[in-house]
């Protein structure tokens, strides 16, 4: 039998098919991995961590004073997560990061909270004019205010930023119940929502009302484009500004104030969301002119407003047309000739009362 020696048996054991295939499979780690292991040794200005079989991690320098407050929780044996810094240093030990490792794994919680839209009760810490200042976890986080529910939102006259800084204040100090909707990791920020973060909830609640139905609310706010009304506790749907009146509508807060009790009638249920008619409840002023009016009849119609198309001419309280720029040639012309509050006569183009729909040409009054 053929004798083999150290140096041959050396050489088997190096090219042994097994010894290839383990060093393969066992991939060093690279910079910014996450691993773990036992604690092995604790010094007053370091921390060893046996990730066999790459070798021993070692916390210590920069990134031990900045991990000090948890390490000072640490205990030999105790199973940690650290984030790698270095491969290999010149001693041979792999340099560990506890901070970034604790920072990786918030980030990391921060996306199954998204993914599980998990409920979270949190404090409002500051206001800024675009919403509301949070913290998750020693994070900071953003509410914008168009993620507000609608009885925190801040209704305020013309949209006046400063209003709106003072009415989002007030909830300085208080907890609301948000979900995690984005986060930027980049800028160490969070997104938060308020909206509907109970939709099973809410589902339930909507589900109680049907479309016809003819409800008692409460004025709940008032802005520009129109009304919200306070259904019940939990529950407030729009009235949208061309649903309050059969007539011009030009600012909601001369018909209403907060608080007032009113009737309304529910025109859509979608996506959670109730929309309400206040003109619903009142006589329709068309149905007058039904049968009655026709295209290329003549009658007098009083200016009552302009818009980007033209002028709206009314009949009737409730009951206008459009008179078109086109047929002055351009908006300038139209509003020399017609005057606002002043009583003209005009031919109906189109009439459809059923779609409350009516156009009109402006003819020259005979002196």
């Amino acid at each position: 039998m053929k004798k083999t020696t150290a140096t041959e048996e050396e050489v088997v054991v190096i090219d042994s098919p097994l010894k290839i295939m383990l060093d393969k499979s066992l991939t060093r780690p690279e910079v910014e991995a996450l691993v773990e292991g036992p604690v092995i040794l604790v010094q007053k200005s370091s921390v060893y961590i046996d990730l066999a079989p790459f070798g021993t991690g070692i916390i210590y320098g920069r990134e031990f004073m900045n991990a000090k407050d948890i390490i000072k929780k640490i205990a030999l044996g105790d199973i940690i997560k650290a984030k790698i810094v270095e491969v290999e240093n010149e001693d041979g030990y792999i340099e560990l990061s506890l901070k970034e490792a604790k920072q990786a794994l918030i980030w990391s919680d921060a996306e199954k909270a998204i993914k599980s839209k998990v409920l979270m009760d949190l404090e409002v810490k500051d206001a800024n004019k675009g919403g509301l200042i949070l913290e998750w976890q020693g994070i900071q986080g953003f509410l914008p205010a168009s993620q507000l529910k609608a009885e925190h939102y801040p209704r305020v006259e013309d949209s006046d930023k400063d209003k709106i800084l003072k009415e989002l204040k007030k909830l300085v100090g208080t907890k609301l119940s948000v979900t995690m909707i984005s986060t930027l990791p980049k800028e160490g920020k969070l997104i938060f929502s308020e909206k509907d973060n109970n939709p099973e909830e809410k589902q339930e609640i909507v589900s109680k009302y049907a479309v016809g139905e003819e409800v008692s609310c409460t004025i709940a706010g008032l802005v520009d484009f129109g009304v919200f009304l306070k259904l019940e506790e939990g529950l407030e749907g729009l009235v949208h500004i061309s649903e309050l009146d059969w007539g011009l509508v030009e600012d909601p807060r001369t018909m209403f104030k907060v608080g007032d009790k009113i009737k309304a009638k529910i025109i859509e249920i979608k996506d959670g969301k109730i929309s309400l008619s206040i003109k619903a409840l009142k006589e329709n002023p068309w149905k007058e002119y039904e049968g009655k009016l026709k295209k290329g009849d003549i009658i007098k119609g009083v200016v009552i407003k302009y818009n980007k198309h033209g002028a709206l001419v009314s009949i009737k309280e409730g009951v206008a047309g459009l008179v078109h720029n086109s047929t002055f040639g351009s908006e300038a012309k139209l509003r020399e000739s017609l005057e606002l509050g002043k009583t003209y006569s005009f031919q109906i183009t189109l009439f459809e009362p059923k779609d409350h729909k009516m156009t009109l040409t402006h003819l020259e009054d005979k002196k």
